[in-house]
């Protein structure tokens, strides 16, 4: 019987990465790439593992730690981790590793795709030619709004809502951020303006969201906070879908009390290709690929791979979730 701890991954990563585990451990994985591992053989995996790598969809809970006798750590493949129960994990002495930072600047580069595609029609215009429905010229042809000079507002100003400053602010736009804690530095360094949340939403002509997963931010995106927002503003929603109540979302956008949205994420993922969201030429919807560069997600493997080997060796990680687990050993 190998003497080398044991670690289950949840999706098909590359023959690198597993590689460089196997310097340290066995390795278990689940075969597919694009289908999630069954619940059961995630299971089954966990009585054995002393440690998991997981994805966003993953649901570690109660039954995952009861399971797992010998895991002492869970390292997510995300800066975010609402799959996970920390507060469980933390009672099981369980450590919950991520990987933020390293997907900071590719985020803030897919946020701000997403702002340009909806301003200025980019999908709207790529299928108009592929469908050969451009015929010819007109003074207002697929007319969009401009970027420059325009309000975005940023609701979360984490490392990834300031890279989404900076480059807003390459495009002179003016720049608003809601946040938990006003960031007195961040707005001396950058010279952007803190509002309330009902002040952001009022005056920006983009409204883009990277705030975290909480309760306090579940469904804070309503019918309401859609009224309140300009007839010609755009809603940018990077962060999860369930900061949004999306029939709302839908309201707002049938009934032309926003210009459009540009959504990275949704409630339920993948999103049925029937949702009538994605029947709306306005709207531009994308695979949840925010941080999804080749450079980026192997840089998230690779941390999660060593914040595992760490924990194993009884070593401080580069990034935990729930550091009280880690003081107290």
């Amino acid at each position: 019987m190998s003497s080398k701890p044991y670690i289950y991954v949840t999706r098909k990563l590359p023959e690198e990465i597993i590689n460089n585990l196997c310097t340290f451990a066995d390795v278990g994985m689940w075969e597919k790439e694009e289908e999630p591992v069954p619940r059961e053989i995630l299971l089954q995996e966990t009585k054995k593992a002393d440690a998991l790598l997981t994805m966003l969809s993953d649901r570690i809970d109660e039954e995952i730690f009861q399971a797992g006798e010998k895991l002492k750590v869970i390292a997510n493949l995300a800066v975010g981790y609402d799959n996970i129960d920390i507060e469980l994990a933390t009672k099981y002495g369980i450590a919950v590793c991520h990987t933020p930072d390293v997907l900071t600047d590719t985020t803030a580069d897919l946020a701000f795709s997403l702002l340009l595609m909806v301003g200025r029609r980019l999908a709207e215009s790529v299928e108009l030619v592929k469908s050969g429905e451009w015929k010819s010229w007109s003074p207002l042809f697929m007319a969009g709004t401009d970027i420059h000079h325009k309000t975005i507002g940023i609701v979360g100003m984490g490392k990834i809502g300031e890279a989404l400053a900076k480059r807003a602010l390459g495009f002179d736009m003016n720049v608003l951020y809601h946040n938990r804690h006003r960031k007195m530095d961040v707005e001396k360094a950058l010279g952007v303006h803190y509002r309330s949340f009902p002040d952001l939403v009022t005056e920006s002509d983009y409204v883009v969201c990277l705030t975290p997963l909480t309760e306090e931010t579940r469904g804070m995106f309503t019918k309401d906070v859609f009224r309140k927002m300009k007839k010609t503003a755009f809603f940018i929603n990077v962060a999860r879908g369930a900061v949004v109540i999306e029939e709302d979302l839908l309201s707002a956008l049938r009934e032309g009390e926003i210009a459009g949205a540009g959504l990275d994420v949704f409630e339920k993922e993948p999103i049925d290709p029937q949702h009538p969201v994605l029947k709306m030429k306005n709207v531009v919807a994308l695979p949840h690929i925010g941080s999804a560069s080749i450079e980026t997600r192997t840089a998230m493997m690779k941390l999660c791979c060593r914040n595992i080997e760490l924990i194993l060796k009884n070593e401080k990680p580069i990034s935990i979730v729930n550091e009280a687990v880690f003081l107290a050993k």
